[in-house]
């Protein structure tokens, strides 16, 4: 035992104060590395690295899957309603505002340099393009075929040329020579229609101003409204032409609304509006398009609040699904009634009255729906421009909303202010959002992950609730912080560190140097002997 002791003792007299100097300041940097490295992980993922490696890789090990697989299991009865639903609030949908590729978000990038929209976001889109605007048939018709192509085409300037190539054929294939009369010399020049798909991608990518898409959407109109007219007469002949049907159907309200939101941006909003419920009017059940959206910004614009209230009572329903535009368009105008005379101090001293109450119940429950609107709406947030597409209750609505919407607030008076006294209120209402709503569901885990991928790097995203730093960061940052002060101590008072050194090395060890002595008066001597020999 003597021995061991000797040669422990022998063995920290060798060690030098550099050595300590070199231990410590490695310790440091590798620290230190490990919490650069933590930190980015967190702030691009959301969630620790070493958490989640564990949780992955080490928790299977332990038997953590097995107790986790029960209790889902054991709750899996009384929570499907709850998951179907998170289900359908992570789903993405198309942002019913969603601006021109070529005039607005194409000049974004010619002016800024930089990309607004993620390779995600345009992938969905191309999606809902070949959704909306294909069938079957489509390789029957020259045109109709090199667009279902194009819709494919990643490259914008390929997507471009094709529907040029569509338009061309075309042109060469629309005169048809027919009799005018049967056995006769007499010959017609026939024009068949051209393709209003090809029209509408040029004038969503090619054009680099509004007017210059409205003019192609015009022709897209023409050629689209021929097409549906006659896949109407022919829809119940076989599912072929009812398939045929159904995209024209498509193509047709596409164009109407697009032409709506051109007259919208050019200024002339009474015509967007009239031409916006002319189209909800004509097709009723075309709810995807979410048009109703459109129109109330257009009635805002013109400050048309009744017009406003009655859309919103026949949209603001509890069975239908919710939005940032509809629960914030509600407390606009509950806020309308009270904020030119709203004071907090007054409330303070007085009480709220019954209007006051209805418009901060009204922020409250906007706010429950989405809370990120809040900090774009009051400026506290950069705005960037929207993305093609939207999460709801996620940042991606919040910034899309706030976007149109902030005019509209600003010109109500103390609307804005009337938000900033209150809208943090909510939060003490819902004190464990994730798993308890007020008015709503809970808030889905799912909006920080879809947002990271609808919202372009350049965008800080906006969480909710408020994610509270890993332990293992705070663990590193700690540890790299006590290291280095250890190795600026070592160099700069070496003798002494080299004492405190072996004074924590021995008193480290005498544990071990314990346990030692009582197996060494258990055993013995020759046992001992021969097993420090081994």
């Amino acid at each position: 035992m003597f021995g061991t002791e000797s040669s422990l003792s022998m063995f920290l007299n060798t060690l030098t104060p550099k050595f300590y100097v070199a231990l410590t300041g490695t310790s440091s940097l590798i620290s230190g590395l490990i919490l650069i490295f933590e930190w980015w992980y967190f702030r691009k993922y959301g969630t620790s690295f070493i958490e989640q490696v564990s949780v992955s890789h080490l928790r299977p090990l332990l038997g953590g899957v097995d107790n986790n697989s029960s209790n889902n299991s054991n709750s899996s009865n009384g929570d499907s309603d709850s998951n179907r639903q998170s289900v359908s609030e992570c789903k993405v949908w198309r942002n019913p505002l969603n601006l021109f590729r070529g005039a607005e978000y194409n000049r974004y990038t010619w002016v800024t340099g930089r990309e607004p929209l993620t390779y995600y976001d345009m992938n969905l889109s191309a999606q809902d393009h070949q959704t909306f605007f294909t069938c079957d048939s489509d390789h029957l018709r020259p045109a109709d075929a090199i667009m279902q192509k194009a819709w494919r085409e990643r490259n914008p300037q390929a997507r471009i040329s094709a529907a040029h190539e569509a338009l061309e054929i075309n042109e060469i294939r629309s005169r048809v020579e027919v009799p005018l009369i049967a056995s006769s010399t007499i010959w017609e020049i026939k024009l068949l229609p051209k393709c209003a798909t090809a029209y509408i991608l040029l004038a969503e990518e090619e054009a680099t101003t509004i007017a210059e898409a409205e003019k192609l959407f015009k022709q897209a109109l023409k050629a689209g409204d021929g097409c549906y007219r006659r896949s109407q007469q022919l829809q119940h002949h076989g599912s072929q032409y009812e398939a045929q049907h159904r995209r024209d159907t498509n193509v047709l309200v596409y164009i109407k609304r697009r032409l709506a939101m051109c007259a919208r941006r050019l200024g002339r909003t009474r015509e967007a509006v009239k031409m916006m419920r002319d189209l909800m009017k004509e097709f009723p059940l075309l709810s995807m398009f979410n048009i109703h959206e459109n129109l109330l910004e257009a009635l805002l614009e013109l400050q048309a609040y009744a017009d406003v209230q009655a859309v919103l009572a026949k949209y603001d329903d509890i069975s239908l699904p919710k939005s940032a535009t509809i629960c914030y368009t509600a407390a606009l105008l509950k806020a309308r009634a009270v904020s030119d005379k709203f004071s907090p101090e007054a409330a303070s001293r007085r009480g709220l009255s019954t209007a006051e109450m209805n418009a901060v119940e009204a922020i409250h429950r906007a706010v429950e729906f989405n809370p990120h609107v809040p900090k774009y709406l009051l400026e506290m947030k950069s705005l960037i421009l929207p993305p093609e597409h939207i999460l709801k209750r996620g940042d991606s609505e919040a910034i899309a909303y706030a976007f149109f919407h902030l005019a509209h607030w600003k010109r109500v008076e103390g609307a804005l202010n009337l938000l900033h006294c209150t809208w943090e209120g909510t939060f003490r209402m819902i004190p464990y959002p994730l798993e308890k709503g007020h008015l709503f569901y809970p808030y889905p885990i799912c909006t920080e992950t879809a947002d990271r991928e609808l919202l372009p790097s350049f965008h800080e995203v906006s969480v909710y609730p408020k994610k509270e730093l890993p332990f293992f960061i705070l663990f590193t940052a700690g540890l790299c912080s006590f290291t280095a002060m250890l190795a600026l101590l070592t160099h700069q008072f070496p003798e002494l560190m080299g004492v405190f050194a072996k004074a924590f090395l021995s008193t480290l060890f005498a544990p071990l140097n314990f346990v030692m002595e009582k197996v060494e008066s258990v055993l013995p001597s020759s046992l001992w002997h021969q097993l420090t020999r081994i």
